[in-house]
């Protein structure tokens, strides 16, 4: 037990890190939170310092999901423990204590995790979220989407434990309501569109 809530916590803490403000203020010496959209993702990460800065920030705020359940996964598979660390690490990455409790919208950091717990189900949204943005070319709804698609689909294959589900289903919610913001974006028309916005 002891050791399962260990890892628990370890995963907010690590989901918590503050990959794009470390990052681009190395990179840049700005605050990605003062450019773009303020937002401590991937994606303004590369408005911010360039795609390559964007690609590692994403990157690595995958690991950041995938590693601690990878870890409850060799330690004690119980579904119970694998579905509270990966919300533990995505809620980490949305609310982390770093930053007041003000983060990212939690989509790398959920992929990281889905893929480790259901990657034939995450492989599907993946290509859920390229469709989408090849249609679209928005990020934000594609991520939206993806996401709400994510329990649907993982149900729908896999049928995981009742516990697994929730989280899922928590996980994928939270994603979409940090979203809120590029929501009133896109019904007022002033969300920016993949390919027209200033990459550095």
């Amino acid at each position: 037990m002891i050791g399962e809530i260990i890892i628990v916590v370890g995963a907010y803490f690590l989901g918590s890190m503050p990959t794009a403000l470390l990052l681009v203020r190395w990179v840049t010496g700005g605050d990605v939170r003062l450019l773009g959209s303020g937002n401590v993702g991937g994606t303004n990460a590369a408005r911010a310092a360039g795609l390559r800065v964007g690609a590692v920030v994403t990157l690595v705020d995958i690991g950041k999901g995938a590693l601690p359940v990878l870890l409850m996964r060799w330690y004690d598979p119980a579904s119970f423990w694998l579905a509270i660390t990966m919300l533990a690490a995505v809620v980490g990455h949305i609310f982390p204590i770093w930053l007041k409790f003000r983060g990212g919208k939690g989509v790398a950091t959920g992929l990281g995790a889905f893929l480790v717990l259901a990657p034939g189900p995450a492989g599907a949204v993946i290509l859920v979220w390229f469709g989408v943005v090849l249609v679209g070319r928005y990020v934000a709804l594609a991520s939206m989407v993806a996401s709400a698609c994510f329990p649907i689909v993982l149900y729908w294959i896999q049928h995981p434990p009742e516990t697994v589900m929730w989280s899922v289903v928590a996980v994928a919610a939270l994603i979409v309501l940090k979203h809120s913001s590029n929501m009133k974006n896109l019904i007022n028309g002033t969300e920016p569109k993949i390919g027209l916005e200033k990459w550095h």
